[in-house]
């Protein structure tokens, strides 16, 4: 897959994107914003285990986020199940090298519409920490709506912590009663 947004690209990862990611992610605060899936301190190994797993999925469904020259982010979302099968939980980190640029609206945008479409979605969503106001920005100008605080509903780097409810639902998606 690959979707071009000017300078940057969402595309699919490649063992080639090993160094850069391990490069990029092996920051604090890229981690303490993601699940604890995410290693730290994120290491050349982290990336290649990362690669091979993601790349080993039917179907493709996280992605680098790029320069042309290298993997500088990446995005996915996660496809639900069983009554919930019409919605995907998305989630993201770019580099802080490139933090306050758009980028990460950009492609949360893209890679939404690709999501919807493909895989005939009515709601992608996101569960950001309620410390993280950056991530907020970037979903709201990416068109998702706030729908709720989440208490206490996590527990990140030795804390209890909120999270916050997104969701970007399809036009035609309507509340029945």
């Amino acid at each position: 897959m690959k979707i071009v947004l000017g300078p940057w690209l969402v595309r699919s990862l490649h063992p080639d994107d090993e160094e850069a990611l391990a490069r990029h992610a092996n920051n604090r605060k890229i981690w303490r914003n993601l699940r604890d899936a995410f290693p730290h301190p994120y290491r050349r190994e982290d990336a290649r285990q990362f690669i091979t797993s993601v790349t080993a999925q039917t179907p493709e469904t996280v992605f680098a986020i790029a320069t042309p020259e290298e993997a500088i982010g990446a995005i996915g979302f996660r496809l639900q199940e069983d009554v919930e099968r019409i919605s995907a939980e998305i989630g993201y980190w770019l580099s802080e090298d490139y933090w306050g640029q758009g980028i990460t609206t950009a492609v949360l945008k893209a890679v939404t519409e690709y999501a919807m479409g493909k895989h005939d979605l009515k709601r992608v969503y996101a569960e950001p920490f309620a410390w993280n106001p950056a991530s907020f920005r970037v979903l709201e100008k990416a068109g998702y709506v706030l729908e709720g605080r989440m208490k206490c509903s996590a527990l990140k780097d030795g804390q209890v912590v909120d999270q916050l409810l997104y969701a970007y639902t399809q036009d035609d998606c309507q509340d029945l009663f």
